[in-house]
């Protein structure tokens, strides 16, 4: 006789592995552009000067920027196909409404205002399903970064192209625009998205979930409750059983998941150093 295993060996998996690549490929990227770009932005620090020599050279940084953003498009444009796909060819449209979906909906309002009622002590913690609102406000935000961040970056690395058409003070503000929003994207990044992703309450020191694409049902009961009983209700939890991850999985998560941490939390530095710096 087979005796079930108990629930906190039980897993299920929660990102495939095109999921993961992707995400591998965009949290490179960033971390690159984030390298890259940073001492330009600030290229009168003396830190600036001591990192772009680490990279060879501010043409040799430039032009690993421009390689970065080469990359972070084409992860970007696979996403956003294989969402088309999946919608438009197999007619999965949960994706664009539902609990599958990272649309924004009513009901992530509502998950926003109970959650500040729980922060502060006046009511019960709300139950997730598979999407909270702030992983949708993070999800989100990229698009709005490749169209502001990736549109004043392609303005300023093909000038000549576009000046036949555009007047040069479009160049100016493509300049300043590229930089200041960079700047909040790498702050909210390295502070907010880690904050939430790895370094909050229950999660600390690192959610090993975008790694291994696999959630115990412990962590599914305590952290997205209404999926969990949406999936047995559905029948199809067994369906996404998995494995636990393997000591060498978990291993090569905290590696990699600790060097981006540390990276980004040194840029947070470098750029608080900078502005506080800036400021006397």
């Amino acid at each position: 006789m087979t005796t079930a295993a108990p629930p906190s060996e039980r897993h299920y998996i929660r990102f495939g592995r095109a999921d993961r690549l992707l995400h591998a490929g965009l949290m490179t990227s960033f971390l690159g552009l984030a390298a890259t770009g940073l001492p330009l932005l600030f290229s009168d620090m003396p830190w600036a000067a001591t990192l772009v020599r680490v990279f060879g050279g501010f043409i040799i940084a430039g032009t690993l920027h421009r390689f970065f953003a080469i990359v972070m498009m084409a992860v970007f444009l696979i996403h956003v196909g294989r969402i088309g796909y999946r919608v438009f060819a197999r007619g999965e449209y949960g994706l664009l409404w539902g609990p599958g979906s990272m649309v924004p909906q009513p009901r992530d309002f509502v998950e926003l205002y109970q959650h500040t009622r729980w922060f502060l002590g006046l009511g019960p913690r709300p139950e997730f399903d598979r999407y909270t609102y702030w992983e949708k406000f993070d999800y989100w935000a990229v698009f709005w970064g490749m169209l502001v961040i990736g549109g004043s970056g392609f303005l300023l690395w093909f000038p000549a192209a576009f000046a036949k058409v555009l007047p040069g003070w479009v160049f100016n503000v493509a300049l300043v625009v590229h930089g200041e929003e960079a700047l909040l994207a790498v702050g909210f990044i390295f502070t907010v998205h880690f904050f939430n992703g790895h370094l909050r309450p229950g999660k600390f020191p690192m959610d090993l979930v975008i790694f291994t694409g696999v959630v115990s049902e412990d962590e599914m009961r305590q952290e997205r409750s209404l999926e969990l009983a949406r999936l047995e209700q559905e029948g199809t939890l067994a369906s996404r059983a998995a494995p636990p991850p393997t000591p060498q999985q978990i291993r090569t998560g905290y590696l990699v998941g600790g060097l981006a941490i540390g990276i980004g939390l040194i840029l947070v530095g470098l750029i608080l150093y900078s502005l506080i710096g800036s400021s006397h």
